[in-house]
């Protein structure tokens, strides 16, 4: 049974969907089925039922879902144990991908910058994946920290900022100089789905409560590409506050108090002894970090 196997068996697990999830592995979707196809067949049962709008585990599925992860768990497991013997120093990192890609850069090169003069650095492995993923690769022991969303305040993270959620328009569009817009004032306006946006359920209430349905003119899962949809006048979008491009405008969107905080989440298992002083290094140099202006 190979690994990857069972990484597009999670996966689809974790989506919902065969086209997510192939999104997710960057493969093709019909390479994604012939790998759920195969495994099937090596397990000799169904693992999934599927219909027009998702995909639902069957119960031999249901039950070999625990197994797999504790499979891939093992393997994780066994190449750290493997890097260790080889004193690679790899710090692998989960990043939620709706995170400013630019702040996310300016982080990792700031970091490897800082201790290029105190030799505590290494390389690293990110992984870019949505709240459920990195909760799963940490379950596996897949990633050390995490770039992620806070929902409770405990010991396993850190706040790094909090940031609302904001309205995007094109420079120039009509209400880009608002400073405040209604919902009933895109009622005709083209908007953009960020599909992996952690608010995209409120934000559909939000229109659905005001009797607003404004016209759906792109939907894309990469937000960089939803951002210069709108600075191209395509439609308008809403985004976290620190999503910024050229040509884009952000403005409050009447009565929609949502907001994230963002954190860093510590390693739930202890960092073998190569990699220790690496990852204090990494910790004390993103909690001492301004938030994204």
């Amino acid at each position: 049974m190979e690994p990857y196997l069972l990484r597009y068996f999670l996966a689809v697990v974790e989506t919902g969907s065969f086209t997510r999830a192939a999104e997710a592995c960057l493969i093709t979707q019909p390479s994604l089925s012939s790998g759920i196809k195969r495994l099937e067949e090596q397990l000799g049962v169904t693992l999934f039922i599927r219909n027009n709008k998702r995909v639902f585990l069957t119960t031999a599925g249901t039950r070999f879902l625990p197994r797999a992860k504790t499979i891939l768990h093992e393997c994780n497991v066994a190449l750290a144990e493997l890097a260790q013997t080889e004193q690679a120093r790899v710090l692998r990192i989960g990043v939620l991908q709706t995170l400013s890609g630019v702040w996310v850069a300016g982080l990792l090169k700031g970091f490897r910058d800082a201790s290029l003069s105190d030799e505590t650095g290494g390389r690293f492995d990110l992984f870019e994946g949505t709240e459920q993923e990195i909760l799963n690769r940490f379950d596996e022991r897949g990633i050390d920290y995490a770039l992620s969303i806070r929902r409770v305040e405990d010991d396993s993270s850190v706040p790094l900022y909090n940031e609302p959620y904001v309205l995007a328009l094109p420079a120039d569009h009509a209400l880009a100089g608002a400073a405040q817009v209604r919902g009933e004032d895109l009622a005709d306006q083209p908007m953009i789905v960020r599909s992996r946006c952690e608010v995209l359920s409120e934000t559909s209430r939000y229109f659905t409560d005001r009797n607003v349905r404004p016209p759906l003119a792109y939907r894309t899962a990469n937000d960089e590409r939803a951002l210069r949809m709108v600075a191209a006048g395509i439609g308008a979008t809403v985004v976290p506050n620190s999503h910024t491009a050229q040509g884009v405008v952000t403005t409050t969107l009447h009565g929609f108090t949502h907001h994230r905080t963002v954190a860093l989440f510590r390693p739930r298992h202890a960092l073998p002894d190569h990699l220790r002083a690496m990852g204090q290094a990494f910790e004390r140099y993103v909690t001492g970090l301004a938030p994204p202006q």
